[in-house]
């Protein structure tokens, strides 16, 4: 009988051992996640609130602009998709967005950093089109729908000639990446 009772305790002791072990780590995984969700809510999203935008025209290639933004906040900020943009005060539409520019993933911008999007503005191909003195600029939530206000960026050179062919890239990470479609 003395075997048998021992034989119960040691494992009635084992499984509260594995028990507690269990718990212990269900209590870490269970911190781990919470951790993991502090650091992702940490993150926003770059809006004209939070980022300097820039546009400049580049030497290379031929009818492109580079835009620049920059995460002015204290935050990360994610440059969800690509931006709407309004080339002129008149536009009636944003000028499409490059899908084969697609980036790998999201481009996360620490508070310094900058994303980029290339602007083709016009191509033989296209048709009409008008000097256009203005740029409007939204950015885009995680879902693709416009976030915040329009910010409106005055064009180089007193304007930027777009018609039908032109086109942005989604966000890039770099300059190059943005401009090399």
């Amino acid at each position: 009988m003395r075997i048998a009772t021992r034989f119960a305790s040691r494992t009635a002791a084992s499984s509260m051992v594995v028990a507690a072990l269990a718990l212990v780590g269900f209590q870490a995984a269970g911190q781990t996640a919470s951790a993991a969700t502090t650091k992702a809510s940490s993150v926003v999203t770059c809006t004209t609130t939070n980022t300097k935008l820039t546009v400049t025209e580049v030497s290379r290639p031929i009818n492109h602009l580079l835009l620049k933004a920059t995460n002015t906040g204290s935050k990360p900020c994610y440059a969800y998709i690509a931006p709407f943009l309004r080339a002129g005060a008149d536009a009636q539409a944003p000028l499409p967005w490059a899908e084969e520019t697609t980036p790998q993933a999201v481009v996360t911008l620490k508070p310094g950093q900058s994303a980029y999007a290339g602007i083709t503005t016009y191509s033989p191909d296209g048709e009409g089109g008008a000097k256009e003195k203005t740029l409007g600029v939204f950015f885009t939530d995680r879902k693709g729908g416009a976030t915040d206000k329009e910010k409106t960026l005055n064009l180089p050179n007193g304007g930027v000639f777009f018609n039908s062919a032109a086109t942005v890239t989604y966000w890039q990470d770099n300059a190059a990446d943005a401009l090399s479609w």
